[in-house]
C-alpha cells in the first residue's frame, strides 16, 4: 500500500484527510508543527528524506487571517512550502498543496492581507514545480474545535448558542461559498489520484453555490439579530463562489449547505 505524507494533521483539515486515507488502507505519516524549531529546514528535510513517500498533502499552515506578524506568516506559509515543493519536484513525488481563496482578495484579483499573499505566493511556487494546488472556500464540519475564532460561523454559533450568547449577523446579507469538509477530503484524494492529469495548476474546492449567513444559521436552527451596519470593516467581502469550471475535471462536490449541516449539526449535538 501507498505511503503519503500528511503536514499539519493535527489541525482540521489536515486531521480529516489524514484520518479518511488511514480508513482507506494508506500508510499515512502526519507531521504537525513540532518541526519548525531552530533547525527547522534539516528537521523537514529529515522526515520528507526518512522514509519513500508516494505522495505528499501539504496541509499544514498559520490559517490565522489576521495574524500580522510578517516572518511567523512567512515561514509556515511560503518557506516550509518551498522547501516540500522543491524537495517533491526532485524526488518525483506527487504534491497536492492546500491553498485558499483568500488569494482573491476583495477585489477578485490579488489578496487583501498578508496571509492571502502567503498563501497566493506558496501556490504559485507549487504551480510551478508541477504540483496541485487547491483553493479552499468557506470550509465547516467536525474537529475544528481548534481553530477559535478561525472556525466556521456554524461551529462559532452553535458554541455561543449553547453558551446562551446572541449570535449577531451584518446586515445586507453578505454570501459565501460554504463547502463540507468532506468534500475538502474528497478532492485531496481525487488529486492523489488524477495527478497527471491535473498537475501544474491550481484548482478551486467548492459546492459551487453561494449562500447567506442567515441560510446556515436557519438550517442549524439557532436565533440571530444584526448588528449595526456601521460595524462593517472596510473591504469586507460580500460574495464568494467557486466556478464549477475551475474544479478539477471529474471532482464534484457531494454536499451542498443543507444536507452539509444537518451531517455537522447532527455531529455537534453527538459530541457535546
Amino acid at each position: 500500500m501507498k505511503k503519503l505524507l500528511v503536514t499539519g494533521y493535527k489541525g482540521f483539515i489536515g486531521l480529516n484527510l489524514y484520518n479518511t486515507l488511514i480508513d482507506l488502507g494508506y500508510t499515512v505519516i502526519g507531521i504537525d508543527d513540532e518541526y519548525i524549531v531552530d533547525d527547522w529546514k534539516v528537521n523537514l528535510l529529515g522526515i520528507l528524506s526518512s522514509q519513500k513517500f508516494d505522495g505528499v498533502f501539504h496541509v499544514g499552515a498559520c490559517s490565522d487571517t489576521l495574524e500580522q506578524d510578517v516572518n511567523y506568516m512567512m515561514v509556515r506559509n511560503y518557506e516550509t512550502t518551498k522547501l516540500i515543493s522543491d524537495f517533491c519536484l526532485e524526488n518525483k513525488i506527487p504534491l497536492i498543496y492546500s491553498s485558499s481563496a483568500a488569494n482573491y482578495g476583495t477585489n477578485n484579483l490579488y489578496p487583501a492581507n498578508l496571509y492571502g499573499w502567503s498563501k497566493y505566493v506558496a501556490e504559485q511556487y507549487v504551480i510551478k514545480n508541477n504540483g496541485i494546488a487547491l483553493r479552499y472556500f468557506n470550509v465547516y464540519g467536525p474537529n475544528e474545535h481548534n481553530k477559535g475564532k478561525m472556525s466556521s460561523l456554524a461551529y462559532q454559533s452553535y458554541i455561543k448558542h449553547k453558551n446562551h450568547e446572541d449570535i449577531k449577523l451584518f446586515p445586507n446579507k453578505p454570501k459565501r461559498d460554504f463547502v463540507y469538509i468532506k468534500d475538502i477530503v474528497s478532492a485531496n484524494i481525487f488529486a492523489f489520484d488524477n495527478f497527471n492529469k491535473n498537475q501544474g495548476h491550481y484548482y478551486e474546492v467548492g459546492s459551487g453555490t453561494a449562500n447567506t449567513f442567515e441560510s446556515v444559521l436557519d438550517f442549524m436552527g439557532i436565533p440571530y439579530t444584526y448588528t449595526d451596519k456601521n460595524l462593517i470593516p472596510n473591504g469586507y467581502q460580500f460574495f464568494t463562489q467557486s466556478d464549477n469550471t475551475l474544479w478539477m475535471k471529474g471532482w464534484t462536490p457531494q454536499f451542498q449547505l443543507e444536507q452539509g449541516i444537518k451531517n455537522y449539526k447532527k455531529y455537534l449535538y453527538e459530541q457535546h
